[in-house]
């Protein structure tokens, strides 16, 4: 988690406690209508040996992490969806040498949860939400 006192280090909480709920209905509302496509590529990047760890990035500001998979123009949300992996935000330093264990314990089933690392004003961190049932 970036926000604490060792920025390169991640704690162990699943969904950041931070994370407050008008920010989680902001992003649950994207969330619905970008989850199947957010499925695939996760799928996509763990296919074609990418990432065990796709994370997706959701912002309205510009990031210097991730490659743009859509914006907000493309399906009318809030954010803007970016994808990433575990080894980007170690290599950026978000992701701490130390915690890259933590971090695999912790990440949920890609086939049943996205990872998110949502950032919105002052928070950044790390959300797991599950994809919809059919």
């Amino acid at each position: 988690m970036i926000n604490h006192s060792n920025e390169n280090t991640i704690l162990d909480d699943a969904n950041s406690p931070e994370l407050d709920k008008k920010i989680m209905g902001k992003v649950s509302e994207d969330f619905v209508i970008v989850a199947d496509h957010l499925k695939e590529a996760s799928y996509q990047i763990r296919k074609r040996g990418f990432s065990e760890n796709p994370i997706f990035i959701v912002t309205r500001t510009q990031v210097e992490v991730g490659q743009l998979l859509f914006s907000r123009t493309d399906f009318n949300t809030k954010f803007d969806y970016k994808a990433s992996f575990l080894n980007e935000f170690v290599q950026r330093n978000l992701i701490g040498e130390e915690s890259i264990e933590l971090f695999k314990e912790n990440y949920k089933n890609p086939e049943e949860y996205c990872c998110l690392f949502v950032v919105e004003n002052e928070f950044a961190g790390f959300v797991y939400v599950p994809y919809p049932e059919d």
